[in-house]
């Protein structure tokens, strides 16, 4: 398969680390000018900085901003008003006793995961309808499908992303836009990491701890092993591409076969 995305603006958010910083990477190696955002200058800075020693010739606008704010999201729109891929990436997830959820920790994470993802598909959808091609991609979790008992508050507000793709993507029938989501799995992140070891001893090297976390944790994955964020990043290419114009409305698995169901 050929992807050229020449000439298309993408943002990603929270993409100076992680899935966000794959799929940052694959999006520019496809072509695509790709802003990447993160809330500190010197976060953003590191990121390109590291993209663009892998990518000489990559097209990179750096987009300092906390798009969970208003503020945040009115400077970043004022430095990009227009995009062509919108990648709703940022989310945030803790492990926390279900009962000890409070009221903050259940605002800030509906906050964080899905209304950032909805103000800015609010703001840049429009542009998108009148030129009759864009790509809104919402980066969803196994966690809304598969409610993690340890993280309640986490798979409410991916399990929402899911719904408010939804109703985005019927916002745009007919118009040559698409929006899906993603729905990752168990994925290996620094933060992960970290997760990982909040669940398991703290004094294993990580291959017998990522092994342990999968067998005790996420024994339903058929994948057996935590998914690499270049994994993740693929699909988002894929579906940011004109191959992909048939699909819109999905929830797009790649999860390592962790969700127990036939349909996506």
């Amino acid at each position: 398969m050929q992807i050229n995305l020449n000439g298309k603006t993408a943002l990603v958010t929270g993409s100076t680390q992680g899935i966000g910083a794959a799929i940052a990477k694959g999006l520019a190696a496809a072509g695509a000018r790709v802003a990447v955002n993160g809330r500190s200058e010197a976060s953003v800075q590191r990121a390109v900085d590291a993209l663009r020693a892998e990518l000489a010739d990559a097209d990179l606008v750096e987009v300092a901003a906390d798009v969970t704010t208003e503020e945040g999201v009115a400077a970043l729109q004022a430095q990009l008003p227009d995009v062509d891929i919108l990648v709703n990436n940022l989310g945030i997830f803790e492990a926390v006793p279900a009962l000890e959820i409070d009221d903050a920790q259940w605002r800030r994470f509906f906050e964080v995961n899905v209304l950032s993802a909805a103000r800015l598909t609010r703001i840049y959808l429009p542009g998108m309808i009148e030129r009759s091609w864009g790509r809104v991609l919402n980066i969803a979790s196994d966690s809304a499908v598969v409610t993690p008992v340890e993280m309640i508050h986490y798979g409410m507000s991916k399990t929402a992303l899911l719904a408010v793709t939804r109703g985005f993507a019927k916002a745009a029938a007919g118009s040559g836009v698409t929006v899906n989501s993603v729905v990752a799995g168990p994925t290996h992140t620094q933060g992960v990491e970290q997760f990982v070891y909040q669940l398991v001893n703290k004094d294993l090297p990580w291959d017998k701890a990522q092994r342990q976390f999968m067998i005790e944790h996420r024994p339903q994955s058929l994948l057996q092993r935590l998914i690499e964020p270049e994994e993740i990043a693929n699909m988002v290419v894929y579906l940011s591409s004109p191959l992909a114009s048939a699909t819109t409305g999905g929830a797009l698995r790649v999860d390592g076969g962790y969700v127990d169901a036939i349909l996506p």
